[in-house]
Parts: C-alpha cells; sequence; structure tokens
C-alpha cells in the first residue's frame, strides 16, 4: 500500500483522486498528518499555488507531498474565475453564492464555453513535477444535477449534454480535468513504484 500526503482538507477532492487512483493508494490529508493550519494561496497561477502547497508541507512537516490547484477559467468572462474559482463570490468558499455569481455574470454573453484545468504538483526525492488536465465544456443558464461540488450543478464537459452532477463520479472520474491529471499523476507513481 502506497501512502500519499495530498495538501488538501477537502474530503471529496481526496476521496476523488483516492478513487481515480485505484487500490493500493492511500490518501492522506493535511489533517491526518497535523496540518491544521491553513496554507494560503497567494500565487497568480494555479501552478504556483498548487507547488506553493507542496512546498509547504515538506518543509514544514517533512512529508512528499502532492497538491493540486482547479480553476474555473470561462471565455466569455477573460479567464475568470480562473486562480479565483473556490473564492469567486468571496472568502467563505460557499459553492452556492460562487455559482450564482458566475450565472449572473454571463447573462447576456453569447459564448458559455470554458474548461476546468487541474494542475498536480508533486514533491518527491528533491524532485518537482507539475501535471495537467483540461476538460472543455459548456456554462448551463440554470443547475442540474445533485451529486459532485463545486460547480458541477452548471458544467456540461463537452460531448456530452448532462452536466458533472447529473453524469455522477464514476463517469465524471473518467473525464473530469481532476480524473485526467490524476491518470497521469498515477501512471507517474506506477512508473516510480518501488520509490514510494
Amino acid at each position: 500500500m502506497h501512502t500519499l500526503v495530498f495538501a488538501t482538507n477537502n474530503a471529496h477532492k481526496a476521496r476523488e483522486v483516492e478513487q481515480i487512483l485505484g487500490p493500493g493508494f492511500e490518501i492522506k490529508t493535511l489533517k491526518d498528518i497535523g496540518c491544521l493550519e491553513e496554507i494560503e494561496e497567494t500565487e497568480a497561477t494555479l501552478e504556483g499555488n498548487a507547488l506553493l502547497k507542496a512546498r509547504y508541507v515538506k518543509e514544514k512537516y517533512g512529508y512528499d507531498c502532492f497538491s493540486e490547484d482547479t480553476g474555473l477559467e470561462v471565455e466569455a468572462l477573460d479567464g475568470a474565475p480562473g486562480v479565483h474559482t473556490a473564492r469567486y463570490a468571496g472568502e467563505d468558499r460557499s459553492a452556492e453564492a460562487n455559482m450564482a455569481l458566475l450565472l449572473k455574470n454571463l447573462e447576456g454573453k453569447a459564448s458559455r464555453r470554458g474548461r476546468f484545468r487541474t494542475i498536480i504538483a508533486l514533491t518527491f526525492g528533491g524532485k518537482e513535477t507539475l501535471l495537467e488536465g483540461i476538460c472543455m465544456g459548456n456554462i448551463t443558464s440554470q443547475k442540474q444535477g445533485l451529486s459532485g461540488f463545486g460547480y458541477d450543478p452548471i458544467f456540461i464537459p463537452e460531448g456530452f449534454d448532462q452536466t458533472f452532477a447529473e453524469l455522477g463520479d464514476d463517469v465524471k472520474n473518467q473525464i473530469s480535468h481532476r480524473g485526467i491529471a490524476t491518470e497521469k499523476f498515477r501512471k507517474l507513481l506506477l512508473a516510480e513504484e518501488g520509490t514510494f
């Protein structure tokens, strides 16, 4: 069993990554290693924030670690919310408020195209690695579906006619930005087997 520290306290994300990685991998969160402080995401890019969190855990707690940062980038809003995706409507990170603000800001816009982009940063053995996953799609005009989290009820991935929240975890994990990045991560881990 490979134990990996994921620089997050988001139980949804941790469970999603553990499901995608499959048997043989156990994910520990920040809480599991006793890191109770908030790691401030102060960088201007997803890549910068992902590296910042992974480096923080390595430097303060000594664990090799992986971290991710995800942004929803909407064409008609010049790439917003982007790096501010989780805090789009304010510091309380309310998914409901974030979705409401995004839908309001898209009113009257001709294009509803957007993409989710996930960056995974890994610190291991003195090396740093970045992996990227992208899922193209469209923003709905109202919420649809009950599963998932975050913006899932208003994002329809390209090639589908249902939102992430309607497709369910099994389908979402195969096609999502996080699924794509995590599959690259899984292949990297398997290639490095014996060193983790």
